[in-house]
């Protein structure tokens, strides 16, 4: 009765105990948490280990996003998407190779279509659609280029392409129109904008550069950018050029010629050159007064001279006196006919005489290319002489002599090549600079944690030490605990001191060993002998009485709780 109400107590819900409860139970909690924080402590070491991902492409169409993708799939290279699915990222030491490999697959291509176009053509198709794939294949290979530009996100070009006539006064030339989207923060001067509208230019037949047309995102309008409101013409970025390079070659053959007088870094110079941008043809066709005959060259003479014969014609007032005879004569007059003396039959005298000079003509023909200097205006600042004591280190200025600075302005002369005629202006002064008397100081360094070359190494440092300091913890203040039972299992052992040299004992202490040793062998083989004869003994028991051996051990479990 009293078995069976033992039995009744053993198998009741109330005291039989759970799984967890159990020995084994706990074992299997300890060993699950135990493989939880090493899980943990390894997913935080991958996760540090994780590669760092830098963009491949952006901005692509979804074509070539997905042939992008099925490439890197083949070469087996992790990649993911950025926020919104407009980039590709791909591991930082991967960038550059995939680029490359992807290049040679022609990847991406870009929205736009260039002359693959014409290689899909269709049997049969029509001149028209002929035309309209050509000008979109132009119009693609032009995007294209235009989109190399490292300032440019992407473009569009839209051309205007008349049909060709056969009559010369209906011929139109045509007409480009370029949209550019610009990358975040940048901008295009004026000589990108003339080099894109020359690019443009360049690609179509017959297309002028005054008709390409070029707008950004924002509708500025940047082929137009360098001509002024008012219809002045400026210089354009190839003259602006030419300008700063003619005055950089004046100072520097300035400074070159006077720092080895004065000494490194004591002289200034800056330069100011007027060009003259015009070509200018000049015809002129200019007179000389005449000059004296004597001095002038004939060019051609001519001289007339006529003499008429004598005779008895009539002479006198018409009328009845001239035809009345004469009277008689009181006095012979001198030189008429029939006086003495008079020459017979005189008759009139007619001399012409015609003289051409040579004039005197000037033609003149000049032509004056652009680019010729019309103004130059340089001016020169020289240090005072620095001169260092020898015994003190004492730094003192002193100004040069006026016999100094005349041969200073005399070499600056003729290194500027200075013409009075022209206009040109010099001006030498000799003047301290701020701090000639004060010992050079080296530059302030940047403290370490301001460098800016040190950011990617600090943050390097960073994640390391945050990782360090993630698995110390996870290691000392979960697993170390964990571990602590198992681990005092193991100390519990004891181990047997080992014994000492036979050379270093002595008799006595030899003779204790030994009997030690037999002791700790018969002690040994007793509680073996001993282990024995309760193994053969708890084999009896459960084999005559099983009930009493389950009982016994439900006891042993129930006490475990």
């Amino acid at each position: 009765m009293a078995a069976a109400t033992a039995d009744e107590l053993v198998d009741s819900p109330e005291s039989k105990p759970t799984f967890l409860q159990t020995q084994m139970g706990k074992n299997f909690l300890l060993g699950a948490a135990i493989a939880s924080v090493l899980a943990i402590m390894a997913a935080i070491w991958l996760w540090s280990q994780q590669p760092d991902y830098k963009v491949l492409f952006s901005n692509f169409s979804d074509r070539d996003g997905g042939a992008i993708t099925a490439s890197l799939d083949q070469m087996a290279i992790p990649y993911k998407f950025s926020e919104g699915g407009s980039a590709i990222l791909v591991p930082s030491e991967h960038v550059h190779d995939a680029r490359l490999k992807l290049a040679s697959q022609g990847l991406p291509k870009g929205g736009n279509v260039g002359f693959e176009l014409m290689e899909n053509q269709k049997l049969g198709v029509s001149q028209f659609h002929e035309q309209v794939n050509y000008q979109r294949s132009l119009e693609g290979e032009l995007a294209r280029s235009i989109e190399s530009l490292a300032a440019v996100s992407s473009a569009r070009v839209h051309l205007a392409l008349p049909k060709p006539s056969v009559f010369v006064r209906e011929q139109q030339k045509p007409t480009a129109s370029v949209l550019l989207n610009l990358q975040q923060g940048r901008v295009l001067d004026i000589a990108q904008v003339s080099a894109i509208v020359h690019l443009v230019a360049s690609s179509v037949p017959e297309l002028p550069v005054s008709n390409v047309t070029v707008v950004d995102q924002a509708g500025n309008l940047l082929s137009e950018n360098g001509k002024p409101a008012g219809g002045a013409k400026q210089l354009d970025p190839n003259q602006l050029k030419y300008v700063t390079e003619i005055q950089q070659r004046i100072i520097k053959q300035v400074e070159s010629l006077i720092t080895p007088l004065v000494g490194q870094g004591n002289v200034r110079a800056e330069a100011t050159a007027d060009i003259d941008f015009a070509q200018v043809d000049t015809a002129a066709e200019s007179y000389k007064p005449n000059s004296p005959p004597e001095a002038s060259a004939i060019r051609s003479q001519q001289v007339s001279e006529a003499n008429g014969p004598g005779g008895g014609n009539a002479s006198g007032v018409p009328g009845a006196l001239s035809n009345q005879p004469p009277g008689a004569a009181t006095a012979p007059l001198d030189g008429a006919a029939g006086a003495p003396g008079a020459p017979p039959n005189a008759g009139p005298t007619r001399k012409d005489s015609t003289t051409n000079y040579e004039v005197d003509k000037t033609v003149r023909y000049e032509q004056r290319p652009m680019g010729g200097i019309k103004r130059l205006t340089v001016g020169v600042l020289v240090n005072y002489r620095r001169i260092v004591d020898a015994k003190t280190g004492k730094v003192t200025v002193k100004a040069l002599t006026a016999a100094e600075v005349a041969q200073i302005n005399d070499l600056v002369k003729e290194a500027m090549g200075y013409s009075q005629a022209r206009g040109d202006t010099l001006n030498v002064t000799n003047a301290p600079f701020d701090g000639v008397d004060k010992p050079a100081t080296p530059e302030a360094q940047l403290d370490w944690w301001k460098d800016p070359a040190n950011l990617p190494l600090a943050k390097e440092l960073g994640r390391y030490l945050l990782l360090a300091l993630v698995l110390g913890f996870l290691y000392f203040r979960l697993l170390r605990p964990l571990l602590r039972p198992v681990l005092r299992r193991f100390d519990e052992i004891t181990e047997v001191p080992p014994l000492p040299a036979e050379s270093e004992m002595t008799k006595e202490e030899a003779v204790q060993a030994e009997v030690q040793r037999i002791q700790l062998e018969e002690a040994e083989t007793n509680i073996a002998r001993g282990y024995r004869e309760n193994l053969a003994m708890a084999k009896t028991l459960a084999k005559d009485d099983p009930r009493v051996v389950a009982n016994v051990v439900k006891a042993w479990v129930g006490a475990n709780e």
